[in-house]
Formats: C-alpha cells, structure tokens, sequence
C-alpha cells in the first residue's frame, strides 16, 4: 500500500488523486513538467469503459499544452511515475494522452476499511471550505396548506441542502413568506368570512375569488372565542390587518407542520411585509441608482398590445438589459407600491448580506422571470465583492398525481388540491421523498400511488431500501447463528491474502467507492438527484451478488463450513449497508431494517 492509503480514513479517490499530484510534484522537480502549472482541471474519475481500468486521469492532456510539450509524450512520463504507486497495478495510456489506472486489489481491500473506520462520515467532504449557501425553497404563499405543486421543490431544495452540508458547505435554509400582497387581502376575507360562520351566520356558498378550503373553519372559530361578534358587522378597515396577520400566522404553522411531515425545517422564515416595513427595496433602489442601474423611464408596451391597448407610464426601471435581459423592468407600479420583481430583488439583496452564494428553487413555470433576477443579483452583488456572488435557480417541473394510471380526485380537505399530508399518511415519507428524486426535476414525473409502494425491483424506492433491508437481514442472521464473530475473526486473519475479495464482489466494492466522488460531482451541480441515481444503481449491483446465492449456495454471504467467505461477504454486506446509509441520509430518507 501506499503511505496515502495506510491511513484507512482515506478513499481510493483521494489517494489515486494524491499519487497523481505526488507524481507530477516529481516531474516537475525533475524539470520534466514546468513548475506553478494549473491543475484545477486534472481529474481522476472511472473510464466510460469498465474494461479500460478502475479509474482514468486526463492530466496529460489538460497540462500538456500549457507545458509545451506533447500529450502522449506526457502521459508516458506520467504513467512511469504513477506505475510506483504500490496501490497502481498498472497505468497504461489510451488514445492521445489519457491514462488508464487499474488499482491493486489490496487497494479495494483498503476502501472497504475506509467505510468502516468513517462509518457515518464516509463520503464526506471538505469541497465546501465552510462557504455559506442561502437555499431558499418551497416559499408558497401563505394561503392555505401544502400541496402536491410544492412538494417536489420542496424535497429537491431540502435535499440539497443536505447535500452541500455533506460536502463541506455552511447551509442556510430560508423560506420566504409572501404575506404582502393581495392574496393575503383575499385570505383575510376569506378568514373574515369565516369567522361570520362560526358566529352562527349562513354564509352560503363561498364567493368565487375567495378560498373556499375547510382548513379556514377552525381558524374561523378561534377568531369567535376571541372577539365574538366585534367585527361581524364592522368595516373592513377595523379588521382586516388583524384578521391578514392571524391568518398568515396560523397558515404558516399549518405550513410548518406539513412541511415537518416531509422531515423539512427551515432556519429563516423571511417576511415580505416585514422586508417592505423596513424599507429595504427603497434601499436598494438607492443602491442601483447610485450605480446607474435604475433610472426614470418610459415602460415598453408588452408584446402583442396596439398601441391604442397602451397608455406610456414613466416608472422607475432596472437596467436588466445590461445582464442579458430583452428590456428593461420597473421595479414599481404606477400607484407607488412595488412591483413584485422590485420586491423580489431586494429580498435577495437582503439574503446576499449573509451568504457566500444563493440557490433558489422555483416551479418552472417562474422560468420567465429568472434571467431578470440574476441580472438583479449581479447588480446588487458585483461592486462590492468585485464580482457578482454565485447566484444559480432550479427550476422543478410539476408532478401529476396517479392512481393505477388514472388521475387522483381532489381532496375535501382543501377544496381544490391534494395536500402534502394527504400524501404523506398514505405511503410515508420516505417514499414520497425519494421518488421525488428518481428523476430530474426539469423533467416532468408522474406520481402514481400505487406504484410507490410496490415491492418489485421496478420501484427504485423499495428496490434501494430492500438492499439494505436485506444486508440488515442477512447481519442479524449471522448473529443469531452464532457465526458473527468466528467470521469476523477468520476474515482479519486472513485479510490481505490474495483473492480474498472475489472479482464479482470487487465489482460491487468498486461501485460503492464512487461514493465520495459522486457527492462532490453532485455537489457542485447542485443535483441531489444525483445521489438517488447512484443508491439505485449500487442497490442493483448489491442484488445482482445476492441473487447468484440462489443458484449456488457457495456464492452466498453465508457460507457455514466456510468462515472466512462468510466474513468477507459479511463485512462487504455492512460497509455496502453503511454507503446506502449514507447517501440516503443525504437526501432525507431512513433506511429499512426490514420489508
């Protein structure tokens, strides 16, 4: 082994990627490599064919021509030196200049250890250095309860966040409560009328533009047992601010509790009211017309108006056509409030304060608005730190609800929308959350509920937790045989023996390696989905060995008259068990012990 991996806390990634440093330290010492070239983008990475090797690097081409030199004439300098890495069975060059690594068994031996001695905190990394992320997800407005059009962007933000925490960075979990605008009028009213109810009124049937949903009744009744009939008959200016605030409070506890059933708590709950109350768009108004950014103008007539449909208004407008934007867009109404871009963009003003950068997830049909948000955030961002602070939107594609293929009816609940409670109490958590992330959120997904909680191997969300339900089956097995530690003790003895890993179970030891550098790659995509497709394909490889014990009893993890098969198969089964664990920890999910 090399001195990088003795250290059983280090990955086979981190190691094969440090001897690659280690050697191109060495041609540059030598003068056979200019010294101070860039490696940011060397990568160490598996071939796009297994057959090729274990893992492949591309240094030779990335630094060849900064170093003047040809690539294959590199990458056979390279390869020598890589070649005396104990843990680098061999390093042979493909093609102009990549270099495939195949890497000694005893290497796979020595990751198997690395998931052991990290346990939880495998596949963790430092790519992060600490920087803080604002993540600002699921943001309803404050009208009612969760439902279906929320939760998919709901479990993809969370699920990043998780995400980047494992990768090193500091997450701030932001929601922002839109509890400024007229549907916290209509809400109100709605509430109002409510409240008449419960004083014993016939309300009859609930006017069109009001929300007609139950969840409003007890509301309603809370209001009565405070105030009685006070504001039964009273104009509305006596009532309705008190009446919008206890609405907007009491949905957001609504909205907190349903969001808890998907396992999501926020850090920062960031009020619209409270932002323009303070007199922060005004504050960044004055910000961007001190840079220009903002000036007095004529508003462009929007497209597919006659001029005799349009009457020129001069507006306060953002300069957003400077960042790409097709025209420039006010910030304020003709009546003086803001707009809701005016308002948006000094939110995020707000939240750049306290974050290194900014991640928003939007439903897609917000795409239209994203180029000239970004270009706002440039424009608040860039001056003072020299450039504009990273600044990227998800945009999560919409979910339709199924039943055995047919469209699910609507819940009384609500009036008009399945609720994410509704959801949740019927197959759980887990599964809602991990199906949300078996596709790409641009892409359109169906959510049918009988299909989630099927138990075959085409539901990625059982077949993921049925791996570890059966790794956890076949432990507990062994241990109520006895066989646990007589395996356990055979194994270490014998650990370290040429062959002790069989090539099938090193094809599955490979797969689960990728772990960490599968985290990073997510991470720095900001795609959590990423990891649900990675547990899917491991869960598949780890069945696939499993299910040549039903053919051959030798080839199973339990092998009787035979203790050291036994405890290799067993201590590959945990550590496969624990890298399961840990990616769904990523994304939120518990892990069976049983099915």
């Amino acid at each position: 082994m090399t001195e990088q991996t003795t250290d059983r806390t280090i990955t086979i990634h981190a190691a094969i990627s440090a001897a690659v440093d280690k050697a191109l330290d060495a041609m540059e010492a030598a003068g056979a490599l200019p010294g101070g070239l860039d490696r940011a983008n060397v990568t160490v990475e598996p071939p796009r064919d297994p057959s090729h090797g274990d893992l492949a690097t591309n240094a030779a081409m990335v630094l060849a021509k900064p170093a003047k030199t040809n690539p294959r004439a590199l990458a056979e300098a390279l390869a020598a030196e890589l070649s005396k890495e104990a843990d680098i069975a061999a390093a042979e060059i493909a093609g102009p200049g990549f270099i495939n690594l195949r890497i000694a068994p005893s290497a796979w031996e020595a990751e198997l250890d690395a998931i052991a001695a990290l346990g939880d905190a495998y596949g963790r990394s430092s790519m992060g250095a600490g920087q803080t992320v604002n993540i600002e997800y699921v943001s309803a407005n404050p009208t009612g309860p969760m439902h279906m059009g929320h939760c998919r962007g709901a479990v993809v933000g969370d699920s990043l966040a998780g995400l980047l925490e494992y990768a090193g960075f500091a997450v701030i979990r932001e929601y922002y409560v839109n509890d400024a605008g007229a549907q916290v009028q209509t809400l109100a009213r709605s509430v109002h009328l409510r409240y008449r109810e419960a004083l014993g009124e016939d309300i009859g049937t609930i006017p069109e533009g009001f929300y007609p949903g139950d969840y409003l009744v007890p509301i309603g009744k809370a209001l009565a047992a405070e105030f009685g009939d006070r504001y039964k008959d009273a104009p509305e200016s006596e009532w309705l601010a008190l009446f919008r605030m206890r609405a907007v409070d009491a949905m957001m506890d609504m909205i907190r509790a349903d969001l808890a059933m998907l396992g999501i708590h926020h850090d920062l709950f960031s009020s619209e009211a409270k932002l323009q109350a303070e007199g922060k768009p005004e504050i960044a108004e004055t910000f961007l017309r001190q840079k220009g950014l903002v000036y007095d103008g004529l508003l462009e007539a929007p497209k597919g108006k006659t001029p005799d449909d349009w009457e020129p208004v001069e507006l306060p407008l953002f300069r957003s056509t400077q960042f790409g934007d097709d025209q420039d867009r006010p910030i304020r109404k003709s009546d003086g409030n803001w707009t809701y871009f005016g308002a948006d963009m000094a939110y995020h003003f707000q939240k750049a304060q306290g974050a290194d950068a900014l991640i928003d997830i939007w439903g897609a049909d917000h795409a239209g608005t994203v180029k000239r948000i970004k270009a706002a955030v440039a424009a608040l961002t860039g001056e003072e730190h020299g450039q504009s602070k990273p600044f990227d939107v998800k945009l999560v594609q919409m979910v339709q609800l199924l039943r055995d293929g047919e469209p699910v009816k609507m819940s009384k609940r609500s009036g008009n929308f399945i609720t994410i409670a509704d959801m949740v109490e019927e197959v759980g958590k887990d599964v809602v959350r991990f199906t949300m992330l078996t596709r790409k959120p641009e892409a359109q997904m169906d959510f049918d509920f009988a299909k989630v909680v099927e138990a075959s191997k085409d539901n990625p969300v059982f077949y993921v937790q049925y791996a570890h339900a059966r790794i956890a089956s076949v432990l507990r097995k062994a241990a109520e045989a006895g066989l646990s530690d007589k395996a356990e003790t055979a194994r270490v003895q014998s650990w370290g023996s040429e062959g002790i890993l069989h090539s099938d179970e090193q094809v599955l030891m490979k797969q689960a390696a990728q772990f960490p550098r599968v985290v990073e790659q997510a991470a720095r995509a900001r795609e959590p989905h990423r990891i649900a497709f990675f547990l899917m394909d491991l869960a598949a490889a780890f069945h696939a060995l499993w299910n040549q014990g039903n053919d051959d009893p030798a080839r199973r993890f339990i092998v009787e008259d035979d203790m050291v098969k036994t405890g290799v198969r067993l201590y590959l089964a945990k550590q496969i068990g624990q890298v399961i664990r840990n990616g769904l920890s990523i994304l939120g999910v518990e892990a069976a012990e049983r099915l």
